[in-house]
């Protein structure tokens, strides 16, 4: 009889952002802008990347993939944003939902062992400069990613399943701009403590161990810098790492905000905006980050636009 009471949802609403329909244009703007900015400035990384060969190694081999990822996990929730803002449409479909939902646990996981790869490249880098060459070779870079993308992968498909088990009741609303994990759980009338728990072991290994191994690769790397006697070299070291810690502090800044600390069930808002941080500017602000505190990257952008320069003087002539 429980089961003959419940109604087959098949599409959710998304109610979007907290703010007033006055507002709509404005914000539409401003996240179209922000979005376009996202894609062309990691698009623009992988592109200097690919062309100069001083970019042929294992930290930026991490940095394009890394770059395509912020791609992919703004792609996953913004344009769909951006649509229902526009329209005013906030359906979903539920298999739309669960794909939504299954790439944006890839991208999320993808991008921290993406930092924990290029933590351990600064490890070797700095810790074990002459062994670099040999510990940091293609093979190994190589295995790094593609165990990466298959950890995300298998853990997205974990989380997918079980949540494609599960029943939903009449209420289909989902207080969110995305099909939020948590928020679907919410709306579930079926026992959601095995997803709970996978949820906890789960993300315990893939979010709290990278975060861990990061941690121990730059206390390493600390105490390494410590015992360089010369000023420049300090700075040398500390400037190779300095992009990449930028990036890892808004990458779990945002997931400890969102995730780990306490809310109430009245502060939905709050985790709206807390997204809203992880999923829109995070990944906007990576490339900034990593073209205006890197050497080589300006370097490449120079000689990229001096390229493009040089080949529109001399079809002029």
């Amino acid at each position: 009889m429980r089961r003959e009471n419940q109604s087959c949802v098949s599409e959710f609403l998304l109610l979007g952002l907290p703010i007033w329909q006055e507002q709509q244009g404005v914000f539409f703007a401003l996240f179209l802008g922000m979005y376009l900015i996202t894609v062309l400035g990691n698009l623009l990384i992988i592109l200097l990347i690919g062309l100069d060969p001083r970019l042929h190694t294992p930290m930026y081999f991490f940095l394009s993939h890394l770059a395509f990822s912020d791609i992919s996990f703004s792609s996953v929730t913004v344009p769909k944003m951006l649509v229902n803002m526009q329209i005013q449409d906030q359906s979903i479909s539920y298999a739309g939902c669960l794909t939504q939902m299954y790439f944006f646990i890839i991208f999320t996981v993808l991008d921290g062992f993406l930092l924990t790869s290029m933590a351990y490249d600064r490890y070797v880098a700095i810790c074990h400069p002459l062994h670099y060459t040999i510990i940091m070779r293609e093979g190994l870079c190589t295995l790094l990613v593609t165990v990466s993308w298959a950890l995300s992968c298998a853990n997205a498909l974990c989380h997918t399943l079980l949540l494609a088990q599960l029943s939903f009741c009449a209420d289909n609303t989902i207080p969110h701009f995305f099909c939020d994990f948590g928020a679907l759980l919410k709306l579930s009338c079926s026992d959601t403590a095995l997803n709970e728990l996978v949820i906890f072991t789960v993300g315990l290994a893939v979010i709290v161990l990278p975060l861990m191994c990061i941690l121990v690769s730059y206390v390493r790397i600390g105490a390494t810098i410590l015992k360089v006697p010369s000023t420049t070299g300090i700075c040398k070291a500390l400037s190779t790492c300095g992009s990449h810690l930028s990036v890892v502090s808004l990458y779990y800044g945002a997931i400890i905000g969102l995730y780990f600390l306490p809310s109430s069930s009245t502060s939905s808002d709050k985790d709206i905006i807390s997204s809203v941080m992880y999923t829109v500017v995070t990944p906007l602000l990576n490339p900034f980050i990593y073209s205006l505190r890197n050497r080589d990257m300006k370097g490449a952008l120079d000689k990229l636009f001096h390229k493009s320069c040089l080949n529109d003087v001399c079809s002029s002539l």
